[in-house]
């Protein structure tokens, strides 16, 4: 038996921008993407802590250590500059291997860098 599992966590971080004329996705600073195990091109799940939304896009890298968070296309009626968001992705794996799989959480700081 196979299950979906958390893989990659990054924990609240602040909309750094909202861009509704791009074609989609999230633009996420590369050095967060690396801290949290997240490639460019994956699927993640897109979570407001400001007003409750939820979605799904993708990541795309944005400058590294810019703190870049900017959602684009569609996505981007649903924050707003300065909201903090949690970004996860999830791996499918066997259920006996998720019992020892440990995912890549990270907690960056306010300015969206990551914590050493």
């Amino acid at each position: 038996m196979q299950i979906e599992v958390v893989k990659s966590k990054i924990h609240r971080v602040t909309v750094t921008g909202a861009d509704l004329n791009y074609i989609g996705s999230i633009t996420i600073d590369e050095a967060l993407m690396e801290a949290s195990n997240i490639i460019e091109g994956e699927k993640v799940q897109i979570v407001n802590i400001n007003n409750g939304e939820r979605l799904e896009t993708y990541a795309i890298k944005g400058a590294k250590n810019s703190g870049e968070i900017t959602l684009n296309g569609p996505a981007a009626r649903k924050v707003q500059r300065g909201d903090i968001i949690i970004i996860i992705s999830y791996g499918i794996m066997d259920f006996e291997e998720a019992k020892n799989f440990k995912p890549s959480l990270i907690f960056p700081n306010e300015k969206n860098n990551t914590l050493t």
